[in-house]
């Protein structure tokens, strides 16, 4: 047993699903950046990391099954390439466009460089295959695989027992497809819970999932559902007004807890080293020194630039520096160590036993929004290997080894802004959910059989029930975007529907044309989608 405690590092991997659904700003490039940029880096330092240090790496690392089925298809992959290949080939112009002493010449041959050494990873050791280099790891017993709802749907809001057990349901049986497996550990779509939502887990075969701080040690939602957290997104950036204010709650973030009357783990996310990396007023991503992300050259599109302060316009800008911004991971990366084994130690002086930290981010954050962050989250990782007294572990063998000896009842909420369902649920959005719930509804009649139409037909159902669709309308990030891809499914949803229910003599070929845009799932089972009562769920 460790002397300090435990920690776990979960990583919340997703995007919406894109493949031929536009390029740029908004679409494809989504993909080709955050595997460029995050994804294929962190499976880099995974594999340096497990080379190093003996067992688990303390990750567990959810990749939602929308975006391991886009990770798996080979018209992806080829489209990856072809964005790879125009970067390295923008880096190469700029090397020969800057003239000695510009000070943006080093930057360019760090991006030339960079870009290089992961197509040749890309190529060479992982021959393409990211979900099979994870998969790997995992097998190895480095990591975690975790998986979560089918499109990310959000389950609290689909209001039909039909519906939510089908996106669980899907998800896991992807999982096991792509990855080899079965899950234990299920992130829920924006971390959204409903009382309930446990009896489909155990119902899939899942040990334990993840929530906000606040659902656990009540309060006024906080952390990222508090506002004011780093990223991409303007809603995001700002405080939540009005957050929601629960009872002190009974739990504690550094216990596993079972839910209910089940036999379901919850862990909560610890507050204080989420906020280290979210927070948009001292996390460590707006350290001056790193490189900043939202001002690009006018020629090439890469990055030259630098933080260089909070309140600093981005037409002034420093140039960035490659050295300097290592140094400044090596300190906050020592830094966060210290935190976490702080906060290790305080609860055992209080507790009297060892207790757990459970970091989590989106995975996105990592070399994406962050380019310094993978190199930061491995130095943290070899930091913690090196402390005796702390155990890096997955969530799934923590709750294993040491089974929650107490129960607890959640209330409803999400990390999302406020701490609730408002980001997806608003005046913005208000007009979605009568459109989702009239599919499902319709589903119910349909589902019932396994031909290629109907199977086409639970794709679409699923790819209009993904929680992004009202995210993006809310954030304003791509509004207009989202309100065409969501009406886009639902179009094709009732096209089919309408040949299946007249026994269209062209429904194969509708079919077959809509596969060839949205081919996820490729297993997919409409019989799944069942009306029938999972036990012990009440569902409003």
């Amino acid at each position: 047993m460790p002397t300090a405690g435990n920690a776990t590092i979960v990583l919340h991997t997703h995007l919406p699903y894109c493949r031929r659904a536009g390029l740029w700003p908004h679409g494809e490039e989504w993909f080709h950046e955050a595997m460029l940029e995050c994804y294929l880096p962190l499976v880099r330092a995974f594999r340096r990391l497990a080379a190093d240090i003996a067992g688990s790496l303390g990750v567990t690392i959810n990749v939602t099954p929308i975006l391991a089925e886009q990770m798996v298809d080979p018209l992806m992959q080829d489209h990856f390439r072809a964005y790879l290949a125009d970067r390295i080939q923008r880096a190469d112009a700029d090397v020969t466009r800057f003239p000695p002493g510009d000070q943006r010449l080093a930057t360019a041959l760090f991006h030339r460089d960079r870009y290089r050494a992961t197509q040749a990873f890309f190529e060479d050791e992982i021959h393409g295959d990211v979900v099979g280099a994870l998969a790997e790891l995992e097998a190895r017993g480095h990591i975690e695989v975790a998986t979560c709802a089918a499109t990310h749907g959000y389950l609290p809001l689909l209001d039909d027992p039909a519906a939510v057990r089908f996106q669980v349901e899907t998800g896991v049986a992807s999982h096991r497809r792509n990855f080899g497996r079965q899950p234990r550990s299920f992130w829920l779509p924006e971390c959204a819970y409903e009382p309930g939502l446990e009896a489909y887990l155990a119902e899939a075969g899942i040990k334990v999932f993840f929530v906000e701080t606040h659902l656990v040690e009540g309060g006024t939602a906080r952390g990222k559902a508090g506002g004011g957290v780093v990223g991409l997104y303007p809603e995001m950036q700002r405080e939540a007004e009005h957050p929601v204010e629960l009872p002190p709650g009974a739990g504690t973030t550094f216990r596993a807890y079972h839910v209910g009357h089940s036999n379901v783990s919850v862990i909560a996310r610890n507050e204080y080293t989420g906020m280290l990396v979210w927070s948009a007023s001292h996390g460590y991503p707006g350290d001056g020194r790193y490189r900043e992300f939202h001002k690009k050259d006018d020629l090439s599109g890469l990055h030259y630039w630098r933080v260089t302060g909070p309140a600093v316009d981005l037409g002034d800008k420093s140039v960035y520096e490659p050295a300097a911004a290592a140094d400044a991971v090596r300190g906050h990366a020592g830094h966060f160590r210290g935190v976490l084994r702080n906060e290790l130690d305080a609860y055992r002086a209080g507790a009297g036993e060892p207790g757990l930290v459970l970091a989590a981010y989106d995975t996105e954050l990592f070399g994406h929004w962050w380019l310094e962050g993978v190199d930061w989250l491995e130095q943290v990782i070899r930091g913690i290997a090196n402390d005796p007294e702390i155990d890096l572990v997955t969530a799934g063998d923590f709750v294993t080894e040491n089974p929650p000896r107490h129960s607890i009842d959640l209330p409803e909420g999400s990390w999302g802004n406020g701490g609730d369902h408002r980001t997806w649920t608003n005046p913005e959005t208000a007009w979605t959910w009568p459109e989702v719930h009239d599919r499902q509804r319709r589903a119910h009649h349909l589902l019932k059989a396994d031909t290629p139409a109907i199977e086409q037909l639970a794709r679409e159902l699923l790819l209009l029930q993904s929680s992004d669709w009202q995210f993006l309308m809310t954030t304003g990030q791509a509004h207009n975007y989202a309100v065409e891809r969501f009406l886009t499914h639902c179009q094709r949803f009732d096209l089919l529907a309408d040949a299946i229910e007249g026994a269209f003599p062209n429904t194969g070929a509708v079919a077959a044309e809509f596969e060839d845009l949205d081919n996820p799932f490729p297993g997919v089972e409409p019989r799944l989608f069942s009306a029938t009562p999972v036990p012990g769920v009440t569902v409003r």
